[in-house]
């Protein structure tokens, strides 16, 4: 399997795993709310905060976004497979919310600053969603978000340049700034709409 097929390492696919088997744990039991698909953070945590240069010419905070559920994944523009699957799915799941998309911000935060300006990030995301927010900013500040989060992302040296070798689920933040859920990828656009219906109520 070549490095363009990126794959999630060891510890966030067992990170994932157990947030899979809470959900299914909680969707299981007699009575309960309706779960969410995705695997959930129980309890529920504060998102980690960050301020970091967006893609629309503004400083992008979680903050600025309370009141929305978001929807935030990490990743490149070079990405030659997982990131466009996942952003085409986020695109699928926002335009069957009908009016409810409104509620819904999805942000995209670069793994690859070397190369993924702001003005890069627009280009890559209007392609999928202008209402997408593509995140960047000096690389030791993304590690940083990253660390916070539990991504990893590692550059690997090609012939004809390098790739990013990142973690590719897609967390799930819930109106009041809350980590509620990661969905792994390769979950379809329905299970993404669901969840985002769910939170919207809560």
């Amino acid at each position: 399997m070549g490095w363009n097929r990126l794959r999630l390492n060891r510890s966030a696919t067992l990170f994932a795993l157990l947030l899979i088997f809470s959900a299914a744990t909680t969707s299981g039991s007699g009575g309960a709310a309706p779960a969410l698909k995705a695997g959930v953070f129980d309890p529920p945590r504060p998102a980690p905060e960050f301020s970091l240069q967006g893609s629309d010419g503004t400083e992008v905070t979680l903050q600025r976004y309370r009141g929305k559920v978001v929807l935030m994944a990490f990743g490149f523009t070079n990405c030659a497979a997982v990131c466009p699957t996942t952003l085409a799915t986020l695109a699928a799941a926002r335009a069957s919310l009908g009016e409810a998309a409104d509620a819904v911000q999805v942000i995209f935060m670069t793994v690859d600053p070397e190369r993924d300006t702001a003005v890069r990030l627009k280009e890559f995301l209007a392609s999928f969603d202008p209402s997408f927010v593509g995140v960047t900013g000096k690389p030791e500040a993304l590690a940083a978000v990253r660390h916070d989060y539990g991504i990893t992302a590692i550059k690997h040296v090609t012939n004809d340049g390098y790739v990013m070798e990142h973690t590719s689920s897609i967390y799930l933040i819930d109106r009041a700034g809350k980590l509620r859920a990661m969905m792994p990828f390769g979950y379809a656009d329905d299970a993404f709409v669901h969840d985002v219906k769910l939170l919207l109520v809560q």
